[in-house]
């Protein structure tokens, strides 16, 4: 280690103490996760989640999130107003203390609330060191009071700046572009977060709005029907196994849980899972309670009508859970969670509660609708079977491989470093491109795979159909992670996985197929950064001895304009029609390309956009097609 930067001298002056929200603006990723674009979204969902309490303790009916010109955001709500008091133990008011003060709020039993999504106490503050600016505005009823912030320091103090009759809060704040990477919000992503919010609190009305541009976007929600919506909503694009959505809720030691669930003709599931209205992406105590309870009262109920003989092995977690679509929620008053980002619930009590909600309920409800328990059973039997016979085909798949003198695909082209920190594999489509990328390629670190013919679609078919399909399977086996329950990312052999198709249609639908195929039966491979999509050049412009590529109409005319008149202008149809150099030069060469990383920052989206994309109903498709067309392009047949 270098000691050219490190003081040699090591006493107690070299102790920094770092005072106020200093902490927070040194280290802003220890308290919102990141500073990129999720980062900055973060602030508005602490904001917002204090509004969102209010509304757990029964004092908020209404809140309203806008994105002002200039990327700057208010939240306003009509609860109680943040209390404008004298902090007796600081001497300060309270509403300055909660957002000028790490681990202060009203949050730790002191009363104020009963549940709470805002566990640390520390959302506000963070907010305020992470801004340029922040205001705030307290209506207690009588009089209406405004602070002033800037990068965590009051610049104008708290002051009546008029009178009401009215109680909410207002926050007013620009993120700060010295921490931020981009202060531009995605209306999109906000929207989602929201409409998941209104689901969660049912007859709490929230609205979001972007005035950034004219006209304005605004979106109002208020579903009365709580989760039993959110799971209809989710399922609106899937054709349902019954038609009615599974209820269930139920309150122990004051803690609450509530459970809608709905099957699908699907073979994928989507179990959502939220504390204290807070998604536990990472789940915890809550989840493990429901794939717990759902397992054994099928196995129970089937058992007991005959559906599950004596000899038969019982139904696997993963087939009783094939094509749900499931919310969990639950509300407590000590919320435990992993970290600030709150990904992951860590009571153990939850467990026994969302446990004993499911066993008192679900069983009832079986009995009630016996039909619908029938339907329930007989997919979840499908689903075993199914799995049964991957099994054989997955063991029928090994024994050939071993059987051959090598266990990679024929059609492979290897390379020759085994590191994957170094090593990246071209899953090219068609053989002509194929073997012009091999001859193309550095053959030290890149891999070749070529694909030819029609490619299964997933989202139609069962992991027994994937192992048996003769596309899919090598690869399957030149990636060598396996799939579904059996994947194991450790044993990737490539670091990058490149999509290498036409830009066009056909070659839009090759990787549309094969991003569902990661996305179903891969999904680490995409969320951990390895799936890539190559930019093959469009046009090559030749002038005379000069010859530059074009990625894009745009880029074409740009360098139209400037190589001037007498311009060759050649168009590729096809990655076939260039040669091992041009293929290398314009599309392989780690120096000179352009490949783009496929990321998945909400599995929800993503699962929506394969389901309509390459899904059964049609309608949805249309719609989703006439709505995004305008974002297409260079897609010429």
């Amino acid at each position: 280690m270098s000691q050219s930067n490190v003081n040699s001298k090591y006493d107690e002056n070299q102790i920094q103490v770092l005072e106020g929200l200093e902490a927070v603006r040194k280290r802003p990723g220890m308290y919102i996760g990141t500073t990129s674009s999720a980062g900055l979204h973060h602030l508005v969902y602490e904001i917002m989640d204090n509004s969102i309490d209010e509304s757990l303790a029964g004092f908020c009916s209404y809140i309203s999130i806008k994105i002002l010109p200039g990327n700057i955001i208010e939240v306003e709500d009509n609860g109680r107003g943040i209390p404008v008091g004298i902090n007796k133990k600081k001497g300060i008011p309270a509403v300055t203390l909660v957002f000028t003060v790490l681990h202060a709020g009203g949050k730790f039993g002191g009363g104020g609330y009963k549940v709470s999504g805002g566990l640390h106490g520390v959302g506000a503050s963070v907010v305020n060191a992470l801004s340029s600016w922040l205001e705030v505005e307290v209506a207690d009823g009588q009089k209406i009071y405004k602070e002033r912030y800037e990068r965590g320091k009051i610049v104008e103090p708290l002051s009546v700046i008029g009178n009401t009759n009215k109680t909410g809060t207002r926050v007013r704040f620009l993120a700060d572009d010295q921490i931020f990477e981009t202060l531009v919000y995605d209306y999109d992503v906000l929207l989602k977060r929201v409409r998941e919010q209104a689901f969660l609190n049912a007859g709490l009305t929230i609205e979001i709005s972007d005035l950034r541009e004219s006209p304005a976007k605004s979106k109002k929600m208020c579903y009365e029907g709580g989760i039993r919506e959110f799971v209809k909503y989710i399922n609106r694009n899937k054709e349902a196994t019954h038609e009615d959505i599974i209820y269930m809720s139920g309150e122990k030691n004051g803690s609450m849980a509530e459970i809608a669930l709905q099957y699908t003709n699907r073979y994928d599931e989507t179990l959502l899972s939220f504390a204290n209205n807070i998604h536990t992406s990472d789940g915890g105590t809550h989840e493990t309670g429901f794939k717990t309870a759902l397992t054994r009262n099928i196995n129970a109920y089937a058992r007991k009508k005959g559906m599950l003989k004596e000899k038969d092995d019982n139904l696997s977690s993963e087939d009783v859970r094939e094509g749900l679509t499931a919310i969990i929620s639950v509300k407590l008053e000590d919320a435990q969670f992993e970290s600030q980002t709150k990904a992951k619930l860590g009571n153990s009590e939850m467990t026994g509660l969302v446990t004993y909600v499911m066993n008192q309920k679900l069983n009832e409800y079986f009995e009630e609708n016996p039909k619908t328990a029938k339907l329930i059973i007989e997919k979840a039997l499908n689903a075993s079977r199914a799995r049964e016979a991957a099994r054989r085909a997955r063991d029928t798949a090994r024994k050939s491989a071993l059987s051959t003198a090598a266990s990679l695909p024929g059609k492979l082209a290897d390379c020759q470093l085994r590191d994957n920190q170094f090593t990246e594999i071209y899953i090219v489509e068609g053989d002509s491109a194929g073997g012009s990328a091999k001859e193309g390629r550095d053959r030290r670190f890149q891999a070749i795979l070529p694909l030819w013919g029609k490619m299964l679609n997933v989202e139609k078919s069962r992991i027994d159909k994937v192992y048996g399909n003769d596309k899919l399977q090598p690869v399957i086996t030149a990636l060598g992670t396996n799939i579904g329950a059996d994947f194991n990312i450790e044993k990737l052999r490539y670091g990058k996985v490149i999509i290498m198709a036409d830009a066009d249609v056909d070659g839009s639908h090759i990787r549309t197929l094969l991003l569902t195929f990661f996305f179903r039966f891969m999904r680490p491979l995409i969320e951990e950064g390895h799936v890539y999509l190559a930019q093959p050049p469009l046009y090559k412009i030749i002038k005379k001895n000069k010859a530059e590529y074009a990625y894009s109409d745009q880029q074409r005319d740009k360098i139209l304009e400037e190589m001037g008149e007498g311009c060759l202008v050649q168009r590729y149809k096809g990655l076939g029609e260039m040669n091992p150099e041009q293929l290398w030069e314009t599309t392989m060469d780690p120096t000179k390309r352009t490949i783009v990383k496929v990321t998945m920052e909400d599995a929800v989206v993503a699962d929506e956009i394969f389901t309509i994309c390459m899904g059964e109903k049609v309608e949805p498709r249309r719609e989703f097609i006439e709505q995004n067309a305008q974002f297409v392009r260079n897609l010429d047949v």
